[in-house]
């Protein structure tokens, strides 16, 4: 007869510190994501979805010291990650440069769709003066996604000014999705990347320290639109 005793248990490793704060956060952005559309981005958003998650107000500060804005970081870089999936049985080799990039920024916005009330409220958030070098490296993060998804190698000049540019692309081309819907999002972004020669005049009168106003100026048409 065997017993218990003689059965030879599966081993379970709890998750490690890190582990677990990785899932509570994407946990916690989840319960953020339902509450937002209603309830807004900022405030005490944060300890809210913490409760939601069975965190009490000191617990949600320590995973999230910053609060709405760590959440609008996790939002974006979800949609990033989740670009970065749907791209994955695209071969950007197969493609010229600029459509790359377009197929790049297309994942990124119906990424960003799947999170429609959330992402407007978040872009509201995130379009406050304040909160302008957080949305700017959030930009440039999403865009560096994308160029590294198409092949970019460069380490010049030219690895910077690549993703001022996407940046500016990327902030004009969300908010018009936001504010006047999907067809006119395409139809800029399709203009911006008619072709190659209008994107190299981009990329030479474009500097990176203009990607913040740039971002501030297409984020603000959210927060401002009426």
């Amino acid at each position: 007869m065997i017993t218990m005793a003689d059965q030879t248990l599966p081993s379970q490793t709890p998750p490690s510190q890190t582990e677990w704060a990785d899932l509570k956060e994407q946990a916690v952005l989840d319960a953020a994501v339902a509450l937002a559309p209603e309830q807004g981005w900022g405030g005490d958003l944060s300890l809210r979805a913490g409760a939601v998650t069975g965190l009490s107000a000191p617990e949600t500060t320590l995973l999230l010291p910053h609060g709405s804005r760590d959440l609008a970081a996790l939002l974006s870089r979800r949609c990033d990650s989740a670009a970065i999936t749907a791209l994955a049985n695209t071969d950007p080799k197969s493609l010229k440069i600029r459509e790359r990039i377009r197929a790049g920024v297309i994942a990124r916005l119906d990424a960003h769709r799947e999170y429609d009330g959330a992402a407007r409220r978040c872009m509201g958030f995130l379009s406050l003066p304040g909160n302008a070098p957080l949305a700017a490296r959030l930009l440039w993060e999403a865009a560096d996604v994308i160029w590294r998804w198409a092949g970019d190698t460069a380490t010049d000049e030219n690895h910077y000014s690549k993703r001022a540019i996407l940046s500016g692309v990327l902030a004009a081309v969300l908010a018009t999705d936001l504010a006047s819907g999907r067809d006119a999002a395409i139809e800029q972004l399709d203009a911006r990347l008619a072709n190659v020669m209008a994107f190299e005049k981009w990329k030479a009168g474009v500097k990176p320290s203009r990607v913040v106003e740039r971002a501030a100026e297409a984020l603000g048409k959210i927060r401002y639109a009426r």
